[in-house]
């Protein structure tokens, strides 16, 4: 029997009012209940191959870094000097050598966190090392996603939150996996992180405003909702031919996914995390993006593709492929979410309806 995800009887079906995608005030809430206090991805572990290697990330006024230590141990930290606040790592991503040393005034960090030296110690009074390493973070690697949490939250561990999830997406292998960073990805955009979220969150326009998806998947795909804090979608490819060159070549160069199980080898998963992660599943890649709300007016979106080590020419022509499909429905995202945060500020605005999709 096929599961009803149809809205309870009774259910707003308006949407939240215009204001909360502009108010200043409204958005000081929303970094405290929502980004500082829920987890976020930050990367893949392959983004951190040697040791030393670091890949910060900044949301909601917060600022923290995740480094491979000498020992080869993942750790992650708030990037922020004990001195005087400063960033101790100043660029998105690189290597440190053998500590991280503050570009202020040079305090120096062993890649466990701890204080390693002070520049000009005897113009300090005693400083007991030991209380004045970097603050830790929490931090879980997850089918070889890295992601952190600055402050205690509702969400249990990110291994409890995808425990539902967990039997569907192992045979995908994504722990295996490498991120390309020649199509990882941060686009800023004149939007509330919502109005993004709200587009993508509801399949009811795929029909509509995706014809790659719609020519893809769009007669068999459906959203289910969040479901304790994580939702799920799924778009098995159509029957018959598809007509747009694009998705057609996709289809016919894809290669036999062999590694998955038979009813996923043709078929594009998502799963998404309250409140501003999604993950994609597809037989030739993986791939992940998130909104970075920068204020209640401007949004970053950034993500990546994740590709198998030492893929065939076959399978990286169909990557091309199906990231093509996706940065042209990403495309077509992007301006309904602008529209539709131009809307909330009309004089003509009076909520939404929404569909049971």
């Amino acid at each position: 029997m096929a599961k009803d995800f149809s809205a309870p009887s009774g259910w707003d079906r308006s949407g939240l009012p215009g204001w909360a995608y502009f108010s200043d005030e409204f958005f000081e809430l929303e970094k405290e209940c929502l980004f500082r206090t829920h987890w976020q991805i930050v990367c893949h572990v392959s983004e951190l191959p040697d040791q030393g290697s670091y890949v910060t990330i900044d949301i909601a006024h917060e600022r923290g870094v995740v480094v491979r230590g000498n020992d080869d141990v993942i750790r992650a930290f708030h990037n922020l000097c004990r001195h005087r606040g400063s960033r101790v790592v100043a660029d998105a991503r690189g290597r440190c050598n053998k500590s991280m040393i503050c570009p202020y005034h040079g305090w120096a960090y062993n890649l466990d966190g701890s204080l390693r030296g002070i520049a000009r110690q005897r113009t300090f009074p005693d400083i007991d090392k030991s209380q004045f390493g970097l603050k830790p973070l929490e931090m879980e690697i997850w089918s070889g996603f890295v992601f952190v949490r600055f402050q205690p939250g509702p969400q249990p561990s990110i291994a409890a939150l995808m425990a539902r999830h967990t039997a569907e997406i192992a045979p995908y292998r994504t722990q295996a996996m490498v991120t390309d960073e020649t199509v990882s990805f941060a686009e800023r955009l004149p939007v509330n992180w919502k109005a993004m979220r709200d587009v993508d969150n509801e399949g009811y326009h795929v029909r509509q405003a995706h014809p790659a998806l719609m020519d893809l998947y769009g007669q068999k795909y459906y959203d289910e909702p969040y479901v304790e804090g994580t939702s799920r979608s799924v778009g098995t490819f159509n029957d018959g031919p598809s007509r747009l060159p694009t998705v057609r070549a996709y289809r016919a160069l894809l290669p036999e996914a062999t590694h998955l199980p038979e009813d996923q080898r043709q078929r594009w998963l998502y799963v998404g995390i309250f409140p501003n992660i999604v993950f994609g599943f597809y037989p030739d890649s993986a791939i992940w993006y998130q909104e970075i709300p920068i204020s209640a007016t401007e949004t970053i979106q950034r993500g990546a593709v994740l590709r198998y080590r030492g893929e065939s020419r076959e399978l990286r022509a169909a990557r091309y492929l199906s990231g093509r499909i996706d940065r042209i429905t990403g495309a077509e995202d992007q301006m309904l979410s602008i529209w539709a945060a131009e809307a909330t500020r009309s004089s003509a605005y009076d909520g939404i309806i929404l569909s049971d999709l």
